[in-house]
């Protein structure tokens, strides 16, 4: 039996919710986790298959995954800043190259790199780092890899054998957690960045082999931190409905 939201209410709660990026180390209950699981899976699915897993990092499991990405991310930094050299000690090394289950992204389309660039410059913008100030934006970027301070990190798989299917249903089950989260007084950040090394994770976990890390979730209370004032601008419907021919 479907249940009525006042509409004004549920749109306001909707548009509420925002990325935490920096967190308070204060434990989120193992009970509180479940229910935002139990949450995220009413969300539809592909013949209701669920063709996603969770891996759920707190703790020592969270630290040591946490301890080496930024290892791996500060050689991968280290090497990029330190010219044709460093490059070529990286290539040859191979320690801190992206070790993803997805093909990693670098450039983004023409249509769509101009949202993203906007919303890069306008966080930086937000907490004071200058484009030119490549120091402050690696020690920023190096925050996803704490997690932004999250006590909790989830990691989501999705079944190869479903494709395209398996990661539309991961984004509906992500998107119904990140709101149980938000109703819950968390907060959450969604971390594409987690995604890019797997075997720091695959180590921690029994990962089915058919199963491949998309990316991850930092979960926990938020601070007072400035960061997390920062509104990403939404686009206006207008950008994204297609005219009849």
């Amino acid at each position: 039996m479907s249940q009525k939201l006042d509409p004004a209410t549920w749109r306001e709660f909707a548009a509420s919710r925002r990325t935490t990026r920096d967190f308070l180390p204060t434990p989120v209950p193992d009970e509180l986790i479940d229910i935002l699981l139990q949450d995220a899976m009413t969300a539809p699915s592909w013949s209701n298959t669920r063709p996603y897993m969770v891996a759920v990092a707190k703790g020592e499991v969270r630290d040591r995954i946490s301890k080496e990405f930024l290892a791996r991310w500060h050689a991968a930094d280290k090497a990029l800043a330190g010219g044709l050299w460093g490059k070529i000690k990286l290539f040859f090394t191979r320690y801190g190259l992206p070790q993803s289950d997805y093909k990693i992204e670098r450039n983004y389309p023409k249509d769509l790199k101009p949202r993203s660039a906007r919303v890069g410059a306008e966080l930086y913008g937000h907490i004071g780092i200058k484009r030119d100030d490549r120091e402050a934006r690696s020690a920023q970027w190096a925050r996803n890899y704490e997690f932004f301070g999250a006590p909790v990190s989830l990691f989501i798989f999705t079944h190869s054998g479903l494709g395209v299917h398996s990661v539309s249903d991961a984004g509906l089950f992500m998107q119904n957690l990140m709101l149980s989260a938000h109703a819950h007084g968390l907060g959450a950040c969604a971390q594409g960045a987690s995604g890019i090394w797997a075997p720091p994770v695959r180590a921690e976990f029994n990962v089915p082999k058919q199963y491949k890390l998309l990316c991850g979730i930092a979960i926990g209370y938020p601070s007072d931190a400035h960061v997390n004032s920062f509104q990403a601008d939404r686009l206006d419907i207008s950008k994204i409905k297609l005219e009849a021919k």
